[in-house]
């Protein structure tokens, strides 16, 4: 019985049912098809009852999605290996780099099956920080690192580089040295 209600419902004839206290399918109104079974006899459902909205159901309460930060070389893909990160940032504060640093990276083990490296994607509850400044080290014609640069413009921008670091390195367990 609850497939044929969530069918009326999602029929044309669905403000019927909420117009009277139960509907009556006429046969005129049911498309016959040569290739269908379906001879077009009468449906009687009894109307439903759905709760009445409240004032207090109707507010609208923000969710927040918790991400877990994480680094991809493929979207889709999470970097295992835990980066050395080295910034820079200029005197006056305008502008820095982030240079990421990956030892054997895990994306090298599943880049054949899964695709190719499109970009760096630091992604977060805020959203995906991206570069495309990435580049490949090998050493006797395997694969032994990637080097990848985020450039930061703006203070906004270092400003919320830096909120993802910090979930990050809470995520993974690093720690902040300064040289």
């Amino acid at each position: 019985m609850a497939t044929l209600h969530s069918l009326a419902l999602s029929s044309p004839l669905s403000n019927s049912l909420h117009n009277s206290r139960s509907c009556t399918v006429p046969t005129s109104a049911v498309h016959r098809s040569s290739y269908s079974s379906f001879n077009g006899q009468s449906l009687h459902l009894p109307r439903l009852r759905l709760p009445k909205l409240t004032q207090s159901s109707r507010m609208r309460i923000p969710v927040v999605m918790m991400v877990k930060p994480a680094i991809q070389f493929i979207q889709g893909t999470d970097e295992l290996t835990i980066p050395d990160v080295r910034l820079t940032k200029s005197r006056d504060g305008t502008n820095g780099m982030a240079i990421f640093k990956f030892d054997q990276p895990s994306v090298f083990d599943s880049s054949g099956e899964v695709g190719d490296i499109t970009g760096l994607y630091l992604i977060d509850e805020e959203g995906t920080l991206q570069s495309v400044d990435v580049s490949a080290k090998f050493v006797n014609g395997k694969p032994s690192g990637i080097e990848a640069k985020y450039v930061m413009r703006s203070p906004r921008e270092w400003d919320r580089f830096m909120r993802f670091m910090e979930r990050y390195s809470n995520a993974n367990g690093l720690q902040f040295i300064k040289k």
